[in-house]
């Protein structure tokens, strides 16, 4: 028997596609059973959009009949993560107050992967309004489960789409990152995953209202895509970038920047970064993405640690904490019986800064995005952990102060490298007792390419795990 067409990569379900070997309609029909047959498993797509796709899929087989060009994704389906709008489709956040807020048009990423001819297929689960913790769990939807273990978070906030990815139910996921949202799940679940740099792939904030957000809201939250291999995360990559008047914050920058052979590459290599610890399987995991990029060339250097790991971390917290004050009274009533612990914690650990303080803090933030800089110019790329543990158990972060702090140092590098706005690939090297490790890769401002080349080298080397089929 041939194997079922959700198992191919989104490149090449997209080439059959172009080549007619299959139908679109075939490939959404067949995506639509692998959904039917493990999301009551793992609960990772909320609301499936079986009849939006298939006639997307029809009009995708029209075209190609009357010789019309095809997109570079044409017919692949791809899951959306809660908060992102689908035309016509609820955006929810996972809370039932927002359970018919339905979407007017859909946001720039899903219109650029539409564009492309990728077919969204279904919405994916969050954590409540994406403040509940870093475990995939809803007020609306209830748990997402990682389909390696049962007793292990998918990790999130993006997590419903690195489930739906690693179990074949899409070939591709699109969800954000502000600290390790789409790079945390995707090494949890044995996928990669994609942290542009801010301002690579534009984006409208105004979800909820016609006013922007504030500052940390407009630099740190970027759009991000899953997929199984480096080669599909880079397509997504290509089709998602550039600029648009809705995104004043999108800069025309060229997809590539200069060739840079490998041996002209000087990686970092930071196993514990900020000397807080790491787990064993972690540290190992890093050491077998350094000697892969040895074997395919790359300088590859241990340093002694990253710039101000301490001094940013304290700025993300309190500049973070400033701006969502004033809301949370009214927001913590959205998030369901114990919800709002996660943030609540946080609240009561940070104060909010005043005015002089903020005006501070801003002028650190700068700083530190200029001390990276530096370091990143001796060496333009930084291999170094996403999570700094294997993945730990569901709902830790909001258990208690001490499971909030673990899970806080864990995603360390991902909170920095957020708060400073440089892109990042996250990449698997493979299993530990049964569960995916994964690395990421740290690369200058608007050097993405740099991250999805060295992200190449590992998997040649280290192989694919997924797609998988839900375990016990």
């Amino acid at each position: 028997m041939p194997e079922p067409l959700w198992k191919m990569s989104a490149a090449a379900q997209a080439a059959a596609v172009h080549r007619a070997d299959v139908s679109a309609v075939e490939l959404v029909d067949s995506h639509l059973e692998r959904i039917a047959e493990v999301n009551p498993q793992v609960n990772a797509v909320t609301q499936l959009m079986a009849e939006r796709a298939r006639a997307a899929a029809a009009h995708t087989d029209r075209l190609r009949a009357e010789g019309a060009g095809l997109g570079p994704l044409a017919g692949v389906p791809f899951t959306v993560k809660e908060t992102t709008a689908v035309e016509g489709v609820p955006t929810t956040f996972g809370t039932p107050r927002f359970r018919d807020l339905v979407a007017a048009a859909d946001a720039l990423p899903v219109a650029r992967l539409r564009a492309a001819g990728a077919i969204p297929i279904g919405h994916a689960n969050v954590p409540t309004l994406i403040l509940a913790g870093m475990h995939t769990r809803s007020e609306l939807f209830g748990d997402t489960v990682n389909p390696w273990d049962r007793g292990r978070t998918p990790g999130g906030s993006s997590g419903g789409d690195a489930v739906a990815v690693a179990t074949g139910m899409a070939a591709l996921g699109l969800g954000n990152d502000s600290g390790g949202s789409v790079r945390i799940p995707a090494q949890f679940c044995g996928v990669a995953g994609l942290k542009p740099s801010t301002g690579r792939f534009p984006a409208d904030q105004r979800v909820l209202g016609p006013d922007d957000p504030g500052p940390a809201s407009q630099m740190l939250v970027t759009d991000g895509a899953l997929a199984r291999s480096v080669g599909d995360l880079r397509l997504a990559y290509e089709v998602l970038a550039g600029t648009d008047p809705r995104d004043p914050r999108a800069v025309p920058v060229p997809l590539r920047g200069e060739p840079l052979p490998p041996a002209a590459v000087k990686v970092a290599v930071v196993a514990d970064p900020g000397g807080q610890g790491v787990d064993p399987v972690v540290r190992a995991a890093v050491a077998t993405a350094a000697g892969a990029l040895r074997d395919a060339g790359y300088d590859v250097r241990e340093v002694a640690d990253v710039p101000r790991m301490a001094e940013a971390l304290e700025a993300y917290g309190r500049i973070t904490v400033t701006e969502f004050a004033p809301s949370w009274p009214v927001v913590r009533t959205l998030l369901g019986a114990g919800g709002d612990r996660y943030i609540a914690m946080a609240m009561e650990r940070t104060p909010p800064a005043s005015a002089a303080e903020l005006v501070g803090l801003m002028g650190s933030w700068q700083g530190i995005r200029r001390s990276w800089a530096e370091f990143l110019d001796e060496y333009p790329l930084l291999l170094g952990p996403v999570f700094t543990e294997p993945p730990v158990e569901p709902g830790l972060e909001s258990r208690d102060a001490a499971g909030r702090d673990r899970v806080g140092t864990g995603m360390r590098l991902c909170t920095v490298t957020s708060f400073v706005g440089v892109p990042a690939v996250a990449v698997p090297t493979g299993l530990a007792e049964g569960l995916p490790c994964g690395v990421q890769i740290v690369g200058r401002a608007f050097r993405e390419d740099l991250c999805l080349d060295a992200a190449q080298a590992i998997e040649d080397r280290l192989g694919v795990l997924t797609p998988v089929d839900p375990r016990g």
